[in-house]
């Protein structure tokens, strides 16, 4: 690509836009041009304060050449709907977590990218801190020998008001679910990413704290393919939040990762190096543990500027699209467990 900076457009205008919209302003190489939302004239007020144009349909967006990127910033269950028209029409794409809500939605996003020859990038920006990368390399490295405990813990908090005044959060057909779909996907998505994909999964969850149409409060065990074992605990319930935790253990080492702060590190063969790790963390990356508000845009400034080399070079970037499916999968079989009351093989 010639041009010295790559356009992007946003749809959507609600919180978690004006990130997408600060990390382009950030990002080397990115610039904002436009913004769509269905309310336009929150677009409009979104537009000004970020210095792009408001446009009154997302064909508008996608017509335009000067448009080679979008950030989508839409309720979850409207992603694909956003998405693939981007993707159809050969531009890239930063899609908020979860990718979508519904298989039936992935295929067609996926589908989209293939069949357009679009770039797909997904907001998954736990993966990108300096903690979860030393622990990645260290079960790359086979430090862990055979996994026998893999889990992770979402005990987060809102209050009421996070669900009655958003409209969409914590119901089935915007949000997919509640707090495992919305919150906990993070590290859904963190745990497959380091231990892989569980084979069999059994659940229960419950809504305890909040008038809701999904879940407050969930919890999975989970059984690997190596026979190794574990749990995901989801929860917006859990008052006054705890940060996103991530336990690993096996034969040979045992490690924490709380947030991104590496709290435990032990292993059978030390290394010189792992003092070092051990006060290894990413504090750019934030947390979110009881007010969604409390992260910093840097992980979104990261994926965009990945976004924006990966066009450019003609790569793949960092998180694909087909990386940000697995955990989607993986909660809709959680789902299924805590619905049927049976184990859920994937």
């Amino acid at each position: 690509m010639a041009e010295a900076t790559l356009g992007f457009a946003i749809v959507g205008a609600g919180m978690i836009a004006q990130f997408h919209a600060d990390a382009i302003a950030a990002a080397p190489g990115a610039r904002l041009i436009a913004v769509q939302a269905r309310n336009l004239e929150r677009a409009r007020a979104f537009a000004e304060k970020n210095g792009c144009r408001a446009a009154e349909t997302l064909d508008e967006l996608v017509s335009d050449p000067s448009i080679r990127a979008a950030c989508i910033a839409t309720p979850s269950g409207l992603h694909a709907e956003s998405a693939v028209p981007f993707l159809r029409a050969g531009k890239a794409v930063l899609c908020e977590k979860p990718l979508d809500v519904t298989r039936g939605s992935l295929d067609a996003i996926l589908d989209a990218e293939r069949t357009g020859g679009g770039v797909l990038a997904a907001v998954f920006q736990n993966r990108l801190g300096r903690g979860a990368r030393a622990l990645k390399a260290a079960i790359d490295a086979g430090r862990f020998g055979r996994f026998t405990l893999c889990s992770a813990y979402v005990k987060w908090w809102r209050d009421q008001t996070y669900y009655t005044d958003s409209g969409w959060k914590g119901g089935w057909r915007l949000d997919g679910g509640g707090a495992l779909m919305n919150q906990g996907i993070h590290a859904v998505d963190l745990l497959q990413w380091l231990a892989g994909m569980p084979a069999q999964v059994a659940a229960f969850s419950a809504t305890l704290a909040h008038k809701m149409e999904a879940e407050d409060t969930l919890a999975a065990s989970l059984r690997f393919p190596n026979g190794a074992l574990g749990v995901i605990e989801a929860a917006t319930s859990a008052w006054p939040g705890t940060d996103l935790r991530i336990e690993i253990a096996g034969e040979k080492g045992s490690a924490t990762l709380l947030k991104d702060q590496i709290v435990r590190w032990e292993f059978a063969e030390p290394l010189p190096e792992d003092s070092d790790i051990r006060s290894t963390a990413d504090t750019s990356i934030g947390g979110g543990a009881s007010d969604p508000r409390a992260i910093s845009f840097e992980g979104h400034r990261r994926l965009v500027e990945d976004l924006t080399n990966a066009v450019r070079e003609g790569r793949q970037p960092m998180i694909p699209g087909a990386e940000a499916r697995k955990s989607v999968d993986l909660v809709l079989a959680i789902y299924e467990s805590t619905r049927s009351g049976r184990v859920v093989t994937l």
